[in-house]
């Protein structure tokens, strides 16, 4: 077989260390079977880089999962699935469990839940390894001391950037920062030395400078293990940096492959240009663009920061940890306040606090005018009325065992006298029934609203599991604007979604905001994400506010040297102007 090279030159017959040939998977359903891949074919060389692209329910996890054979019972495989040269479809239990780990491993999307919090991080890499060496021994090889296992866990966390691990091989998972985690969960999927990581979204809930941090660290095990990768990932900035070839999906079926110079420079499939379109780029499109001074001078902010610390109390004779030191900011009627930062930074704090969900311990934070430093909740909740709030999770904002109408109808029940906008008398609002667009002033709310964030009607009568991420997102700004809130605060509610479907609700986002003038605070360590939508933007580093301006003055000129990182270390949706900021990264790091 003649396989293309990592660089797109063929190097003659070259045995692949994955190929998947006509793979189809079925689901049995209680609606019936479900194909949610078919006669799918590619292949993976030596020391390359396959990113496997397309939005949810196009297959690309099913397939990745298939290469381990991770599927549930109500999965059938048919087809073939090589891996360094056996069909995983029809190895026996044994000789499934000594490929997993010894040929293929997999990084999983999410560290907190791939790790058990009752173990530490040592036991659970040499468990891994204890449990391959009595696999190998009923095959008559022989055990794995406890001293070798400890060692080579050891090994591995020192090859992915774990500082002090002789130490920090006995700390627990919660111990470890985020991007610590993933760290760790690749020096688990590392300890047998397999040929081939297929990693399942490996950086899409990091911030962009642990991110390049995560991808800095797999082309290093590329490049010096010669390990081959299948990356799934929804974020075409990623692949851009770290792969050689592309597989795109568009629902089951692979519709293009081809090496990332070419599939970037010129897709040949209408879906795999929507997709490329669909990517915010930072600088295009910007709401900051040819702005020169910031709306509403003059006016009472909605939202008055000065000096704003927010604390939580130590526990175990610890002392208190503060979140946030010192904060001036404001935001002003019918803007958006983009705040960025990594994880940690105190946006999302600050942004609880502005809802009175966190309380603010020093300082000031007026919301309405209303102090939030030791305010009473019977004195703010008329003003609760006015803000609304849109999660990062919808899914797991939503009460599961409520319809989406009710869902939506929840606030409009609670403060029943807040949306006398369409004249209806609030007693008819407080008694209506909740559930469905029905002929209740409370039904004819719901469907205005869903119509507002473009879902039909009918949707209100859905559960929130029979949605999809996007139409669950869009039903939380639907119920967040179902007060007509003069404030609305954002927290990374995009940061889930396909770039596809992040677009439009970003679109829809803009659409609604202008249409209801509400102000905004909106919350992302995508600074793609922010340029696109806010005009003015603040940057958080360790709860201090280090620099804030007109976005695009921000973004395109930066002041302070985080501020400089976070945008160097944002991938763009370019391979050679990828390559070439990773390039200067480097340089600029040392």
């Amino acid at each position: 077989m003649i396989t293309p090279t990592p660089e797109g030159h063929d190097a003659g017959p070259v045995t692949p260390v994955l190929e998947v040939r006509d793979l189809s998977v079925t689901f049995a359903t209680d609606g019936g079977d479900v194909r949610a891949v078919r006669d799918a074919a590619f292949s993976v060389a030596p020391g390359e880089v396959v990113a496997v692209v397309g939005e949810s329910g196009s297959g690309k996890t099913v397939t990745a999962k298939t290469v381990l054979r991770l599927l549930p019972e109500t999965a059938e495989a048919s087809g073939a699935v090589v891996v360094s040269g056996k069909d995983v479809l029809s190895l026996s239990g044994s000789a499934l469990r000594q490929m997993r780990g010894s040929h293929a491993a997999m990084i999983f999307q999410e560290p907190s839940t791939a790790l058990n919090p009752v173990y530490t991080v040592g036991w659970q890499i040499m468990e891994g390894l204890r449990a391959h060496a009595r696999v190998a021994e009923s095959g008559g090889r022989g055990r794995i001391g406890r001293r070798e296992a400890r060692r080579t866990a050891v090994e591995t966390l020192r090859a992915v950037g774990i500082p002090d691990p002789e130490t920090r091989v006995d700390y627990y998972p919660h111990q470890f920062s985020g991007g610590q985690k993933q760290r760790v969960v690749i020096a688990a999927a590392l300890a047998l030395n397999p040929g081939l990581i297929v990693a399942d979204e490996p950086t899409t809930a990091l911030d962009v400078t642990v991110q390049a941090e995560i991808l800095d660290l797999l082309r290093d095990l590329r490049d010096t293990r010669g390990v081959s990768i299948v990356l799934i990932t929804h974020n075409m900035g990623v692949v851009a940096d770290l792969a050689d070839r592309v597989v795109v999906m568009y629902r089951g079926e692979i519709v293009e492959q081809a090496s990332v110079r070419e599939l970037f420079a010129a897709p040949r499939e209408d879906y795999t240009r929507a997709l490329l379109e669909a990517v915010p780029h930072l600088g295009r499109n910007s709401a900051s663009a040819g702005v020169t001074e910031r709306p509403a001078a003059g006016q009472a902010p909605v939202v008055s920061a000065r000096g704003l610390q927010i604390e939580f109390p130590g526990r175990l004779g610890k002392p208190p940890f503060r979140a946030v030191k010192g904060v001036d900011l404001e935001i002003r009627a019918g803007e958006v306040y983009g705040l960025v930062g990594e994880s940690g930074s105190g946006k999302t704090t600050i942004g609880r606090a502005i809802a009175g969900l966190t309380p603010a311990t020093g300082g000031s934070l007026t919301v309405f005018g209303h102090e939030m430093v030791g305010f009473r909740e019977r004195a703010f909740k008329p003003l609760r009325r006015d803000i609304g709030f849109v999660f990062q999770d919808p899914a797991a904002s939503f009460n599961p065992h409520l319809t989406i109408g009710e869902c939506i109808a929840e606030p409009l029940l609670v403060h029943p006298a807040a949306w006398s906008r369409d004249g209806e008398p609030s007693a008819e609002r407080s008694n209506a029934p909740s559930a469905g667009p029905g002929g209740s002033a409370v039904g004819r709310r719901i469907s205005s609203l869903l119509d507002a964030v473009q879902l039909p009607a009918e949707y209100a009568r859905r559960y929130p599991h029979e949605l999809s991420g996007g139409q669950r997102q869009r039903a939380s700004l639907a119920r967040a604007l179902a007060l007509d809130p003069a404030l609305l605060v954002a927290d990374e509610p995009t940061s889930a979604l396909d770039v596809s479907v992040q677009a439009k609700v970003l679109d829809l986002f803009r659409e609604v905001q202008e249409r209801f003038g509400f102000a905004c605070l909106f919350i992302s360590h995508d600074l793609a994400v922010v340029d696109h939508l806010a005009t003015w933007v603040g940057v958080l580093y360790r709860g201090d506010l280090v620099e804030e301006g007109i976005g695009s003055r921000v973004m395109g000129a930066p002041q302070h040297d985080y501020t400089r990182r976070l945008v160097a270390s944002l991938p763009v949706p370019d391979p050679v102007e990828q390559s070439r900021r990773r390039r200067e990264r480097q340089v600029a790091a040392g």
